[in-house]
């Protein structure tokens, strides 16, 4: 099975010229769902008033719900932020098909509107189909498209490709099943699973920060890094998806992919150049040297938890139990933090402490790397009592940007040394506005740049790295803790870190 060329990496283009995608049919599946309406189609309207769509795309979604063109093409439409020409062109030729995935006449109806706007269109009949259903109904519909003939491109110079949505399995042996379900009709670079985090700006930044600056380098690793944090903090609770949250977890939906994707692209080597395969190449790597947890010691290594009733922002919330759709005896974790250790050559020695958790006292994400103390202060004791270690932290959200923490002279007659920040924030630095995330990676999919987006052995290695914890949790080994609303976790959190003098925070 073959697919068209892919199109050159941003990253590697030196003119860094502004990128449209080439004509394409996009179909959506799940359109008339909340993922489309809140992120897919709002990154592609705002793709088109940027001129980054080919006026020639076209638009097709499918769903059950009972809808019709003129319904999708309303829905399309207000998905704008600001109305403009090219998303109306786009949205106002919008198409729409009814039907359940399991039914082959939903494809053959799919394949009529196919071919008809594309004979319509005339040129290359490329397509990106969308899948943002509910994970269970990646394969049918991945094998409804293939038994249409729909998963092979459409012509030598043509291209079809198969965004899927996380989760990507529910464990090590769903994600293999999974994907050789997809791969049955699909090759594996016609797949491109999407990550949002992998989108933000901060995190690909992690890129430049590292490889495009003599200073940081040569100082990211075991000689000079103490520790490595990161934390995925939200305050607010599962809201109205209590009975989704039940069945995934802090492990599975924010551990497994969220968090392994950037701490990968925190401890990968240097790639030998900038193209996708080459940095998804040195992530597996980076992936592989993680220890995964003895089963006997996940207990020492591993916290988890799940928040009671408490207050955010001055208001009462309730607990997880007490959350519409969760069971009232519920064991499912809300919080968790691990203690991991890297077995290679650069990191061989540094604990690496990630966390993250729900109805914490406020919202960021950030990966902080603090640096061994200086081995001699020539100041006395209370000259230097307000200095900590230097750190370097990345903020991913809210506030993307990234701040370093080093020692400075307190001004006046008397000699005292604090630790100091330097910060850099995108908002302030660049006039350019940030992209939404899924607009960058929808416009990748587009272009058939893969750097972004998750390779089916980066999958894999992630499920086995969480595989001991998830027996661990299934079997009652690590006990479910409890910590208040609007507190930063369980007690056991912090003796995680505490056990080897160092705190959660970073300075």
């Amino acid at each position: 099975m073959s697919d068209a060329p892919v199109q050159p990496n941003l990253l590697a283009d030196p003119e860094s010229t502004p990128r449209r995608s080439p004509p394409a049919t996009v179909v959506i599946f799940g359109a008339s769902g909340d993922l489309t309406a809140r992120k897919i189609l709002p990154a592609l309207a705002a793709l088109a008033e940027r001129q980054s769509l080919d006026p020639g795309t076209r638009l097709v979604g499918v769903a059950r719900t009972e809808w019709d063109d003129d319904k999708f093409r309303s829905v399309a439409a207000e998905a704008a932020s600001a109305s403009g020409p090219s998303w109306e062109r786009i949205s106002g030729g919008a198409r729409y098909v009814t039907g359940d995935y399991g039914d082959a006449g939903t494809f053959s109806r799919l394949t009529a509107v196919l071919e008809e706007l594309e004979a319509a269109a005339g040129g290359p009949r490329n397509r990106l189909y969308y899948l943002a259903t509910i994970p269970e109904m990646f394969s049918v519909v991945a094998a409804g498209l293939g038994a249409q003939g729909l998963a092979k491109p459409a012509g030598r110079d043509a291209f079809t490709r198969l965004v899927v949505e996380k989760p990507f399995g529910r464990d090590l042996a769903s994600a293999t099943a999974l994907d050789e379900s997809l791969h049955t009709h699909f090759d594996e670079r016609q797949i491109f699973r999407i990550d949002h985090y992998m989108g933000k700006e901060t995190v690909q930044n992690v890129l430049a920060l590292r490889f495009a600056n003599s200073i940081f380098e040569p100082v990211w690793n075991r000689q000079y890094v103490d520790h490595v944090q990161i934390t995925v903090a939200e305050s607010l609770g599962v809201e109205h998806r209590g009975g989704f949250y039940e069945t995934a977890g802090a492990l599975r939906d924010i551990v497994q992919n969220h968090v392994l994707q950037v701490l990968a692209l925190t401890l990968m080597e240097p790639p030998v150049s900038v193209d996708g395969e080459a940095i998804r190449d040195e992530k597996v790597k980076a992936l592989r040297a993680l220890v995964i947890p003895a089963p006997h010691a996940v207990a020492s290594e591993v916290v988890r938890a799940q928040y009671e009733a408490g207050w955010i922002a001055g208001n009462q919330v309730p607990g997880y139990r007490e959350e519409e759709g969760v069971a009232a005896d519920s064991e499912t974790e809300t919080f968790v933090a691990m203690r991991l250790a890297v077995d290679n050559w650069r990191w061989a020695g540094v604990p690496i402490f990630v966390r993250t958790g729900k109805r914490l006292p406020s919202r960021f994400t950030e990966v902080a790397l603090q640096f061994h103390r200086a081995p001699h202060l020539p100041f006395q004791g209370s000259q230097a009592r307000e200095l900590g270690p230097n750190a370097l932290v990345l903020r991913i959200q809210p506030d993307d940007g990234i701040t370093l923490l080093f020692g400075a002279k307190v001004p006046g007659g008397a000699f005292h040394v604090r630790t100091v920040s330097m910060d850099f924030s995108y908002g302030a630095a660049f006039l350019e506005e940030t992209p939404d995330a899924y607009e960058r990676l929808l416009l990748d999919a587009l272009m058939g740049d893969p750097t972004l987006f998750i390779r089916t052995d980066e999958v894999d290695q992630a499920w086995r790295v969480v595989a001991p914890v998830q027996a661990a949790f299934q079997d009652g080994a690590v006990p479910l803790a409890r910590y208040a609303a609007g507190t930063w976790g369980p007690p056991e959190s912090d003796r995680l870190l505490g056990a080897t003098g160092r705190r959660w925070g970073v300075g």
